[in-house]
């Protein structure tokens, strides 16, 4: 497995490279993060660094129903096809960065701890093998919710509106390529108290299924990201309340929701 990060270093310079998580050193590197990127001899303590969202994605496609416990608990039947909404690049934020509460909203804000897909290169109309190629590696997601918005008007479920405000996608601390998914679990806790922990492989569709079929209803770009959708355990947060959405060998994703 190799693990990616995007950061800033001490003197407020952006850059990329790769993480070893035994040693905690950075090794920059130059190019494009999805285009044969090159080492260099620049290396950092990677507590030196501060840590941003991983990738800078065109789009955040967000799956809905996607677990089989989850299916269940709702009572609904698994969808035939990956039921998805489109989230705006700017709701994206890093790892501890804040979530902001939207000023025209004070209701209820809920956590989703997810995975994350990173495509790696453009993808459109790709069978199951084809996508499996375009994945670059996995982060971990929160994917936040105005969730009183959801149903504020009877006639139109606002998905887009309720997850699509600045700061409303967490991402990272990193992208993990060659990381097996099948073997993983993830956990959501909110204040330390354990809310979500689920298997990864109760997906109803896989990661390389889900690319190829998003692939056949819109063209996915390098960085894009597809969250995966939740299981069971989605919950509020309160105003001030650190949320940390975690799966070993990716890593924590830790965020606030600033009051």
């Amino acid at each position: 497995m190799t693990t990616w990060i995007r950061f800033r270093d001490g003197d407020g310079r952006i850059g990329f490279g790769t993480l070893d998580p035994h040693s905690g050193r950075v090794v920059q590197h130059d190019g494009a993060l999805f285009d044969r990127p090159r080492p260099t001899d620049i290396t950092f303590a990677a507590d030196d660094l501060t840590l941003l969202a991983p990738c800078e994605p065109s789009k955040i496609v967000a799956l809905w129903n996607n677990y089989y416990a989850l299916s269940q608990k709702l009572d609904k039947a698994p969808p035939q096809h990956p039921l998805f909404l489109i989230k705006p690049p700017m709701s994206v934020i890093g790892p501890n960065e804040a979530i902001r509460r939207p000023r025209s909203y004070h209701g209820k804000i809920a956590y989703e701890g997810e995975l994350g897909i990173v495509i790696g290169k453009t993808v459109s109309g790709a069978s199951v093998e084809e996508a499996e190629e375009a994945i670059f590696g996995y982060t971990c997601v929160n994917d936040v919710t105005a969730i009183e918005l959801l149903q504020e008007d009877p006639n139109f479920a606002q998905w887009c509106r309720s997850k699509g405000f600045d700061t409303f996608t967490c991402l990272g601390p990193a992208i993990v390529a060659g990381f097996d998914w099948r073997s993983a679990t993830l956990t959501t806790t909110v204040e330390g108290v354990e809310r979500q922990n689920y298997p990864l492989d109760d997906m109803i569709f896989s990661p390389a299924e889900q690319v190829s079929l998003i692939s056949h209803d819109m063209t996915l770009v390098p960085g894009d990201v597809i969250a995966c959708g939740t299981s069971v355990g989605v919950g509020s947060i309160r105003d001030g309340a650190r949320v940390d959405v975690s799966i070993a060998g990716i890593g924590t994703l830790s965020n606030v929701l600033a009051v």
